[in-house]
């Protein structure tokens, strides 16, 4: 399902070689126990005309409680948000972007970024190309004793 959320049930219980019955039942007990989270529809930015993407590593300075909850939703509020991540070490934020070209990411970096006080700086770094990975399992039984 990670691979392919519109997998019906019936091919799903094939895979793994149980009735469709037991494969809806699993699935229905998997989302009542917060598993799976939902089902995300997948956009190609640059055929929305967002054809670069960069990830852009934010410093915040104070990095007060009070000013970080206003600070991640004006910029999960952001078109070209895509992912905003709070970090442990130098940076305190890595959000990636999509823009439609270098001119919009500097208009971004500047306006939205920079120019708020709170921004102490801002590393870019453009992406040239990106994976998919998974599916995510779970930890092996021999690695959570360990």
């Amino acid at each position: 399902m990670q691979n392919d959320a519109r997998t019906t049930y019936r091919d799903l219980a094939a895979q793994v070689g149980v009735a469709p019955s037991t494969c809806l039942d699993r699935v229905t007990r998997l989302r009542r126990s917060g598993v799976i989270l939902g089902h995300r529809l997948k956009l190609d930015p640059a055929k929305l005309g967002r054809g670069l993407q960069a990830l852009l590593s934010v410093q915040v300075r104070p990095h007060r409680r009070e000013l970080v909850g206003p600070f991640v939703e004006r910029i999960r509020a952001l078109p070209e948000s895509l992912t905003v991540f709070h970090l442990t070490g130098p940076d305190d934020y890595l959000v990636h972007v999509a823009v439609a070209d270098m001119t919009d990411l500097q208009r971004l970096v500047l306006d939205e970024f920079t120019s708020r006080r709170e921004v102490a700086r801002v590393e870019t770094r453009l992406i040239f190309q990106q994976w998919d990975c998974g599916p995510l399992l779970p930890t092996s039984p021999s690695a959570q004793s360990g």
